[in-house]
């Protein structure tokens, strides 16, 4: 046979076989149900949008705006797709917006409708725990993304609702470890007019408490250049005539921040919602598989990951492990083990990860960064716990009034 039509023959016969297995895959992915995860955020979230005067980041160019955490979901399913032949199951996701809370349980009813029971939610604080009394006698289990107040976790905690995001009380404790071991223990602090402001010097006095240090004393700033109100607005007055060996900036909105460190009356380092910061993630860390996750998400969307993508990411990822490690398709049972200490979710920051079970918490380390570098990874190796090092940072189980395990 002439070499040009063997080689035509082996091309129509690989074809061919390839077809054949295309036909066979599609009819073997027909064959298996999809777990279609749903994901719900809030059009207009202040938290996004409201970014004063820079809609840019100034260190890295980026847009402010486009930071939703819908893309770091959508890198979840990407990377859970490996697990689909094991699961004999598909997994899809499906977004949606809505305009108020009313309209965001009106939206995860619809998905429960269509057979959708796992719900990622980025909403604040306040609605996301309104949302979550609403659908408490629903068979939906949500899960937030992006809501740091501990209050979700405490008081108003519900047996609906997990948490992949880090709680104030964790990143209050993670920095205040850090300032306890450097012997940085008199903290001057400079508290903006927000509630999320307020709930952060909170957590950073609860902190305190438990760890050590001293707040020196608590000035409130107004961003405003009114000569009038120099006394609120002018770090030579808020950050004089005090002594201190550090300060801290509650900033939620964080403009006021970016001018604070480098213009204190002492020289000293400048933490919080400037300067070093506690985050879920940051493009800097370089331990643990983190470049390479940081590499794909950017890859796929553009930008770097940041601490409300990797909740959204963090959420899929441990929903996939517990459809593959429960080796069950039935929402009881996916629930249960991913609510139970044999779940170990890889999040490319150290130790496996796994949920509290009196307040539905993600364990995990939390970084200490820079605008450009991960200074460290708490919990310090000085501070243990009985059971889990990781449960140093956040609300123990002796402090919680939130008794979910006895449910």
């Amino acid at each position: 046979m002439p070499r040009a039509s063997a080689g035509l023959c082996r091309r129509m016969m690989l074809a061919a076989i390839l077809a054949f297995a295309g036909m066979t895959g599609l009819a073997h992915a027909q064959d298996n149900p999809t777990l279609t995860i749903g994901y719900v955020d809030l059009i207009d979230d202040q938290r996004y949008l409201d970014w004063g005067v820079h809609p840019i980041d100034i260190r890295t160019g980026e847009d402010l705006y486009n930071r939703w955490p819908l893309a770091g979901a959508e890198l979840g399913i990407a990377d859970i797709k490996p697990f689909e032949m094991i699961a004999g199951m598909a997994f899809a996701l499906e977004p949606t917006r809505a305009k108020d809370t009313a309209a965001m349980v009106a939206a995860i009813k619809a998905m429960r409708e269509t057979g959708i029971q796992f719900v990622l939610v980025d909403a604040p604080t306040e609605m996301l725990a309104d949302v979550a009394a609403q659908l408490a006698d629903l068979d939906v289990l949500l899960m937030n993304v992006s809501a740091t107040g501990d209050s979700v976790r405490n008081a108003q905690c519900q047996a609906n609702l997990m948490h992949t995001a880090p709680s104030d009380a964790m990143m209050a404790d993670a920095m205040v470890q850090f300032l306890v071991d450097k012997k940085w223990r008199d903290v001057l602090v400079l508290k903006g007019p927000l509630p999320q402001d307020d709930a952060m010097v909170a957590a950073l006095k609860r902190s305190m408490g438990i760890f050590g240090g001293d707040i020196e004393e608590i000035r409130d700033f107004v961003l405003s250049s009114d000569p009038r109100a120099r006394e609120q607005n002018d770090l030579r007055f808020l950050t004089g005539r005090a002594d201190y060996e550090v300060v801290y900036v509650a900033d939620t909105d964080g403009e006021f921040a970016l001018g604070v460190p480098y213009d204190t009356v002492r020289p000293v380092p400048v933490v919080g919602s400037a300067g070093l910061m506690a985050r879920a993630w940051h493009w800097s860390y370089l331990r643990h598989g983190a470049p390479q996750l940081q590499g794909r998400f950017q890859r796929m969307h553009g930008r770097r990951m940041n601490a409300t993508d990797w909740g959204a990411w963090v959420a899929v990822r441990a929903i996939g492990e517990s459809v593959v490690r429960a080796k069950s398709k039935d929402f009881d049972g996916i629930v249960q083990y991913m609510k139970s200490d044999a779940l170990k979710v890889d999040g490319s920051k150290g130790p496996s990860l796994n949920f509290r079970p009196w307040d539905n918490q993600l364990r995990q380390p939390i970084l200490l960064t820079t605008e450009n570098w991960t200074v460290a990874n708490a919990p310090l190796p000085a501070f243990v716990h009985r059971t889990n090092n990781l449960d140093t940072l956040g609300i123990d189980e002796r402090e919680s009034q939130c008794k979910l395990k006895n449910q």
